[in-house]
């Protein structure tokens, strides 16, 4: 069985990329197609694998400014020469679901997330934007939208990475998923057996706007209480001087320095909406409880009053009554571990070939050219 994964760009090492990782290691003789590849800037594991680039790859500064060219991503898409493979894994967060496999091949989407600056977050996209991306970007992802939506037709079978990105898919694209969470590297971290050295609370990873780091700095400057902030970002020098006295913000550590800070902080501060978000669960794999926001992918990971403390609405005022509230409680550290074990990357690899096996087995079963409607399908299995 020939094997095809389509990952939108690979330019450095974040969620996406894990996944795509993990995807490496199940199909370790499998082609990678994105449309844009910088090699120094993704693991060993990805490069071992022959990647091949769209067009989107040999425009000018493309490694730089790939997002720029996201209206020419469809057509790319669509111009891969796919007639060999029998499976296709395509990546979802820009670009990659939209290629067209060969008739009876199966198609598997894992979507990290329909395309935010499409969908879900179009309207804060652009209020953000300069001038001229406000004038074009109606237009554009007007068509773009159609695009994404057409585009998922072609898919067999949807994963999604959380029960939020489930629920996009089902408003957006009119599709059932199934939820796979994504691989965390659990064994990576080690869970402190004692209470946390520093008197510090932690806000850690990119620093963008969307993820509202802003919200943790302004409530601990209010409550003169320490935090550290770790990470690089388009915020990152907005928070310094949004920061007071008892604020640090250290832009980006080492990998040692984020293990450090995880099993020593009181808690991970995790203000904003994210996907999945597997950094607190890579907070709870150290030990280190997690005070979040009630949305997104946080609904799945954190265990109000035994993982952490969620709160309901994004703003100051309400992360400094979580604070309170999880500061009368106490975290075991170990059974933060044992829920953090629930994530981790054996289970996202078995999950992930038992869902594969069961697409092809229902492909082979009912062959696109001949495959009766749901309920005739629901029928068929009845009779069996």
């Amino acid at each position: 069985m020939k094997v095809a994964i389509i990952h939108y760009w690979l330019v450095g090492m974040r969620g996406g990329e894990k996944v795509l990782e993990a995807l490496c290691d199940l199909y370790p003789e499998a082609d990678i197609f994105t449309h844009v590849y910088d090699p120094e800037s993704v693991s060993e594991k990805i490069r071992r694998h022959r990647v091949h680039t769209t067009f989107i790859s040999r425009l000018p500064r493309s490694k730089k400014y790939y997002r720029q060219y996201l209206p020419l991503m469809p057509m790319a898409l669509e111009q891969l020469d796919l007639s060999d493979y029998d499976l296709v894994i395509s990546s979802e967060s820009g670009p990659a679901k939209g290629i067209i496999p060969r008739e009876d091949a199966v198609h598997i989407c894992y979507c990290h997330t329909p395309m935010r600056y499409l969908w879900n977050m179009y309207t804060e996209h652009y209020r953000t934007a300069g001038f001229l991306t406000r004038a074009m970007m109606p237009t554009l992802c007007h068509y773009l939208r159609n695009w994404d939506v057409s585009s998922a037709a072609r898919v067999d079978a949807f994963i999604a990475n959380s029960n939020a990105v489930s629920a996009r898919i089902r408003k957006y694209y009119r599709r059932e998923s199934t939820v796979i969470h994504p691989p965390v590297q659990v064994e990576k971290f080690t869970t402190r057996s004692h209470k946390p050295d520093g008197d510090f609370y932690l806000v850690a990873g990119e620093l963008v706007r969307y993820k509202r780091p802003d919200l943790a700095v302004e409530a601990f400057n209010k409550m003169g209480r320490k935090l550290i902030v770790v990470g690089g970002g388009e915020m990152q020098n907005e928070l310094s001087k949004l920061a007071g006295p008892t604020v640090e913000v250290l832009g980006r550590v080492s990998f040692d320095e984020l293990q450090y800070y995880l099993s020593n902080a009181h808690a991970l501060i995790f203000p904003g909406e994210e996907d999945f978000g597997i950094l607190p669960v890579e907070a709870m794999a150290s030990g280190c409880p997690v005070i979040a926001y009630a949305r997104g992918g946080a609904l799945d990971t954190v265990e109000d009053g035994v993982t952490g403390v969620l709160f309901d609405q994004q703003s100051p005022e309400a992360i400094m009554d979580a604070v309170w509230q999880f500061e009368q409680r106490a975290f075991s550290p170990q059974e933060l571990r044992q829920h953090a074990n629930r994530f981790d990357t054996d289970r996202f690899k078995s999950e992930i070939l038992n869902f594969v096996e069961q697409a092809i087995e229902s492909n082979r079963q009912f062959p696109l050219a001949s495959r009766p409607k749901t309920e005739e399908r629901q029928v068929v299995a009845a009779a069996e």
